[in-house]
């Protein structure tokens, strides 16, 4: 990746954020982030901004911090997590060995 000088900066607001972004965010933020990993800079208009960033090969993502921005990476996450459940539910295949049957028929 480039280093974050060369980068187009971008500062993203929660109500922009698409999926590309939010999984770049649940990536680097799995368990959530802290207060270490907040930028606190001025914008334009002078006031006061905090946000965490994330980058892709050619921009770094500042996205701004408030509580439904950690709302909604819950729920990507979740999302996420969800599907993956989803689809590993046929990847098992219960095969019982004689045994176990015979065990199963006496219990019923």
């Amino acid at each position: 990746m480039k280093k974050p000088s060369n980068l187009k900066r971008v500062i993203v607001d929660y109500a922009k954020l698409n999926d590309d972004i939010l999984n770049l965010l649940v990536n680097k933020y799995p368990y959530g982030y802290d207060k270490e990993h907040i930028i606190t800079f001025k914008n334009a208009q002078g006031e006061m901004v905090d946000c965490v960033e994330v980058q892709t090969e050619d921009t770094l993502y500042l996205v701004k911090v408030s509580k439904r921005l950690v709302v909604a990476m819950e729920d990507f996450d979740q999302d996420d997590y969800d599907e993956d459940d989803d689809q590993d539910s046929d990847d098992f295949d219960f095969d019982l060995d004689e045994d176990e049957r015979d065990d199963d028929k006496n219990n019923n």
